[in-house]
């Protein structure tokens, strides 16, 4: 569902919380231009978790096919 940015102007962020009950994300649209996405913060984590973890099958399987070096670090932290 796409809400343009004045409703949520005079709405506020209810009308994302009602939205976010029945849907996974919202658009919220400037100009008649979808601009954002919003999602629940548990969604969010999902999200964020699945992309880590595919970062780290991709660092894994570069490793295990030689695509990776070794750098070493010069001065102190």
């Amino acid at each position: 569902m796409v809400i343009p940015a004045n409703e949520l102007k005079i709405k506020g962020v209810s009308v994302i919380e009602a939205m976010l009950d029945k849907l996974d994300e919202v658009l919220i649209s400037i100009r008649g231009k979808n601009k954002y996405v919003v999602i629940d913060m548990n969604r969010y984590n999902y999200l964020r978790k699945c992309e880590l973890e595919k970062a780290l099958r991709d660092v894994r399987e570069d490793i295990e096919n030689g695509r990776s070096r070794v750098f070493k670090c010069r001065g102190t932290f």
